[in-house]
This record gives structure tokens, C-alpha cells and sequence, in this order.
């Protein structure tokens, strides 16, 4: 007789969720970095006058790593690589998601085992395609092949694919284990009420191109363990019945429903955003990534702001395992370029090119021309984290032994 399998309860599930982002984390120091947000903001906070140039008050990522950019569709399933985590954005300094980015960079070099020399390149690259595409959002995007196959297998994608990937297979439930926990009675009846808000109601039938006469119907939810540094957050996985009453087989989607908490990110002092943490993330997303900010409404789980977003099959992450010396250049170069429309978009002729000029006046002349600033950040950042990442190590491992 199988065992069964018994689940935290509500109040210890946080602990656990911790245990098991510390044992991620120690994974890999570029998961670390990933997963240590806290490490980044602060060093932020205590950086001195003058070692990040001041940019304008524009919506950024705040937390703008490798795993943050992918391949998004939009309702109408058109897909591109655009930024796709928004948890920490705000209205703040463009400059931070070059550093954060640049950062992340460093440590997908130091993990391909690539010269420190490459790291300075890949920094120039980065710099190259971020100012670029800042002045002239239209230029032409060169798409690396390592990008391009990503985004042509995120296009080829099916429901299928998706529902085998996050629940095992097709049925309409959500599997319960590893990944997935039973949700309780008042999670369940806060769940429910989202999808009968006018606000959901419409978001799903916008997507689907359903009339407001169609059924919706929750079929199932559970608590979903996802991601790292958000592990220890409330976060759902629900699936719906969106069949049309004319359409005699069941058509389903998958809807994510994660905790909106206050942004880390150090934002601009006088900078108007919404109070309600889920309408910031929101908003911040109709900016920075449009695919994905059309598919995002806000609601309440437990009293607490959550925002819900559909989950598409051609929603990939890129997984990059290591870089070859000729990949490295690329990407760095096509995820400044990915960044630098998102920032631009954003300002206006004089703003952009003020902003290029005052990102782009510092340089070094020592053999590889690139921004001083951003060296200098990225440098002193991967030695913090670096650090903080064995003693991580060595913490995880006196546990273990206890």
C-alpha cells in the first residue's frame, strides 16, 4: 500500500520553503547571486555618490538577471524575448538593471569556466546593444542562434507540452508532491472569488476571445513551489475551464497566482507608483514587457495582494547552461538591446539622449573600451557575492551536519 504523503501545515510552510531555497542556492554561485536580491539592494543603498550615473525615473526590473529575460507571448500569441519577472519593479534608476544584469553575466561566464577577459567583453557587448537600441528602438534586433532556438521552440509549444511540464500530464488536476500542495479551505474560497471579479472575468475572456456569456470554472489549485528568491511567498497554480458552450471538449488554461510584496528595488524618492503591491507589478510590466503586462490582473488571497497572470506554453525560460567564448558576446549584446527598448520606450527624444550620453561617457583605457562605472560595480559586486556565497556553502553544510 502506497504511504501517504503528508503535507505542511499553513503555518510551516514558509519554514520549509526556506530550507529549501538555502539548499538551491547552494547549488551554484550564479544561483546564489539569483536567489541573494538582498545582497544586490543593499550594496545599492550604501553605493557612494558618483559610482552609478543617475539615469532618469523610468519603470526597471529591479531585479534584472539572465533568468528574468525569455521568450513572452501575448493574447494573440505572438512571441518575443522580452523581460518576464516584475516582482521588484519600480520607478527607478535604469543604471541598476545594467548592473544587475552585468553582474548576472559574470557569474554565467565564471560558471562556463570563460577568462576574465571575456567578462570585460561580454560587459562592452552589453553596453553596445543597451545603448543602441536605447536611441532607436526599431534598429533591427540580431538574434543570436542560441536565442533563436529558444524562441522557435517556445513558438512551436502546445498546451500538451506545458501541462506535462508543470503537472505531469493533461487530466484536469493538479498533481500533489514535490511541486504542488493542497490548498486549504479559505485559500480555496479566496481563489474562487478572484474568478468571478469583473477584472479576471474579462482578462480571461480578452485572451481566449470569449464573450462575457461563457462559463469559467475553477477546476483545480494548489499551492505551487516555484522559482528562488521567492520561495517562502504564497503562490498558487489554478486551472480553469474556459469552454465555450458551443465547444464539446474541455479547453483549459493554467493561472499563476503569486504573493505582490513590497519592492526591495531602491526606487526614486518622489516617483508616483501604486500603493497596491500587485497594480505596481502590474504596471511596471505594461511597461517594461507589454505581452506580459496584458495578461495580468490584481487580487486578494488570505488579505494579502497577489497578482494573477496566465501561464502560455510559449512562456519559456532560457536555460543556458554554459557559453562558448562566440555565444557569450552575442547574448550579452541581444539582452542589453532587450533592455535598452524596454528603458527607452519609456522616454522621450531628449530624455534618451541625455540618459546614453551620461550612461555611456565613462570609459577605460587600458586595452578593452568599456563603461568604468559599470566594470567597477560588477567587479566589487562579484566579490561580495562570491564571499556570501561560501559562507552560504559553509552554513548549509553545518546544518546538514547537525
Amino acid at each position: 500500500m502506497k504511504k501517504k504523503r503528508i503535507f505542511p501545515k499553513p503555518a510551516d510552510r514558509s519554514a520549509v520553503l526556506i530550507k529549501r531555497r538555502n539548499i538551491k542556492m547552494a547549488k551554484s554561485a550564479h544561483t546564489y547571486m539569483r536567489g541573494a536580491t538582498d545582497n544586490f539592494y543593499e550594496w545599492l543603498q550604501t553605493a557612494s555618490t558618483g559610482k552609478v550615473p543617475e539615469g532618469p525615473p523610468v519603470w526597471i526590473c529591479g531585479d534584472c538577471h539572465m533568468g528574468n529575460l525569455g521568450p513572452v507571448a501575448n493574447k494573440e500569441g505572438k512571441v518575443e524575448f522580452q523581460l518576464r519577472d516584475f516582482d521588484q519593479t519600480v520607478i527607478g534608476n535604469p543604471a541598476h538593471d545594467l548592473i544587475r544584469l552585468g553582474l548576472s553575466l559574470a557569474f554565467a561566464a565564471r560558471g562556463s569556466n570563460l577568462p576574465g577577459i571575456l567578462t570585460a567583453h561580454m560587459l562592452k557587448a552589453l553596453m553596445e546593444g543597451y545603448s543602441t537600441h536605447l536611441i532607436d528602438g526599431e534598429e533591427e534586433l540580431k538574434m543570436p542562434a542560441i536565442i533563436r532556438t529558444s524562441l522557435t521552440k517556445a513558438r512551436k509549444r502546445t498546451w500538451k507540452e506545458l501541462a506535462r511540464e508543470r503537472l505531469a500530464d493533461t487530466s484536469p488536476t493538479i498533481p500533489h508532491g514535490r511541486k504542488y500542495w493542497p490548498v486549504t479551505q479559505e485559500e480555496k474560497r479566496d481563489i474562487l472569488a478572484i474568478f468571478t471579479k469583473e477584472t479576471a472575468v474579462n482578462l480571461v475572456n480578452r485572451i481566449y476571445s470569449r464573450t462575457r456569456e461563457d462559463q469559467i470554472a475553477v477546476l483545480d489549485s494548489a499551492v505551487w513551489i516555484k522559482g528562488c528568491s521567492s520561495l517562502g511567498l504564497m503562490r498558487y497554480a489554478v486551472l480553469l475551464d474556459i469552454d465555450d458552450k458551443e465547444t464539446p471538449n474541455r479547453e483549459v488554461c493554467l493561472m499563476d497566482i503569486k504573493e505582490a510584496v513590497t519592492a526591495k528595488a531602491p526606487r526614486y524618492a518622489h516617483a508616483k507608483m501604486p500603493a497596491i503591491n500587485a497594480k505596481r507589478i502590474i504596471e511596471g510590466a505594461r511597461h517594461l514587457s507589454p505581452y506580459l503586462g496584458e495578461r495580468m490582473v490584481a487580487g486578494r488571497v488570505l488579505g494579502k495582494s497577489v497578482f494573477v497572470r496566465e501561464l502560455r506554453p510559449q512562456d519559456t525560460r532560457l536555460e543556458i547552461d554554459t557559453f562558448s567564448p562566440k555565444d557569450a558576446l552575442k547574448v550579452a549584446k541581444y539582452f542589453g538591446a532587450i533592455v535598452g527598448r524596454a528603458h527607452g520606450r519609456q522616454m522621450d527624444t531628449t530624455t534618451r539622449q541625455q540618459w546614453h550620453k551620461e550612461a555611456t561617457r565613462y570609459r577605460l583605457n587600458d586595452g578593452v573600451q568599456i563603461q568604468s562605472w559599470l566594470w567597477r560595480c560588477t567587479v566589487e559586486l562579484a566579490a561580495l557575492h562570491e564571499a556570501a556565497y561560501l559562507e552560504h556553502c559553509r552554513r548549509h553544510v553545518e546544518g546538514e551536519d547537525r
